[in-house]
């Protein structure tokens, strides 16, 4: 198969687990060029170990992410043809039990951090006049969840980011695809519940019945999966798609729910769309 990018070089970040790593080691056996980065030391020798390039980067903390995309740029040679933007994390928590700090940070990582990284990177695109931008939404960037709305906002302006810089490279020869997971089999439901134990105050809030049954019950996701659950591979298949296609989808949804939410956002009435996540509320909290 001949690839539209030349020398079938890709970044993904944040392989740590996950989707992340799933799409480092697809690409890698694809043959291709595998630059993957992670926060932690320890990942970062893992990564190394397998034979990927580890880069440390950190969305969060703009030196990291200049130095990051720095030492792609020289490891390189002033060239890169796609990069997949995976790192990211779920903040829970009612909006109204959200510090300024937990705000600004989830837009930090998710939204913030992931465009600087790659507008560093663009203008080595440009001047190669082909690149290929991969963002990794959610389902979560086309409805809004209950008590995953600072997620589902970051999400939801990687949407919009991402639409907006694809009519602005119109013809540089770069494309801009968003892939929108519904429920994966990955550790992001129990790290989300650790967060938010260790971020929001149960005591002093009104939703405290729903922390205590949702946080249960995410805490058990890698033990009962929801229904629809596919692996992070289904993912890592749509990634590959969008880096070696010569005609790149604008979306890839991942998931029968990821499907329906594309749908339901838009046909379904917004009262509509209310009702069943209150729905979703009612159960969690077992009332």
């Amino acid at each position: 198969m001949k690839y539209p990018v030349p020398g079938k070089t890709v970044v993904v970040t944040g392989c740590s687990t996950g989707i992340g790593r799933a799409a480092a080691a697809l690409l890698k056996d694809q043959g291709w060029q595998v630059v993957a980065t992670a926060r932690k030391d320890g990942d970062l020798e893992s990564l190394s170990a397998e034979g990927f390039f580890a880069v440390k980067l950190d969305t969060a903390d703009a030196g990291s992410v200049a130095r990051a995309a720095d030492e792609i740029l020289d490891r390189l040679g002033g060239t890169v043809g796609v990069v997949v933007n995976n790192a990211g994390f779920g903040q829970v928590g009612a909006i109204e039990d959200l510090s300024r700090e937990l705000l600004d940070y989830q837009f930090q990582v998710n939204v913030i951090g992931m465009q600087d990284f790659t507008n560093r990177l663009l203008p080595a695109m440009r001047r190669q006049g082909y690149g290929r931008i991969i963002n990794i939404s959610s389902v979560l960037g086309q409805v809004s969840l209950p008590y995953l709305g600072v997620y589902s906002a970051s999400k939801f302006a990687m949407e919009a980011l991402s639409d907006a810089l694809r009519v602005e490279l119109r013809g540089t020869g770069i494309a801009v695809s968003l892939v929108e997971p519904g429920p994966i089999a990955t550790a992001f439901g129990e790290n989300a519940a650790g967060r938010a134990e260790a971020t929001l105050n149960a005591d002093r809030t009104a939703h405290r019945a729903y922390y205590e049954a949702e946080l249960r019950q995410r805490k058990m996701s890698g033990i009962r999966p929801a229904r629809f659950t596919l692996g992070p591979e289904a993912v890592a298949r749509k990634i590959l798609h969008a880096a070696s296609s010569p005609r790149p989808r604008i979306r890839y949804p991942v998931t029968l729910p990821a499907y329906l939410g594309l749908i339901v956002r838009r046909f379904a009435p917004a009262r509509v769309i209310d009702a069943i996540m209150a729905k979703k509320v009612t159960r969690t909290q077992g009332k």
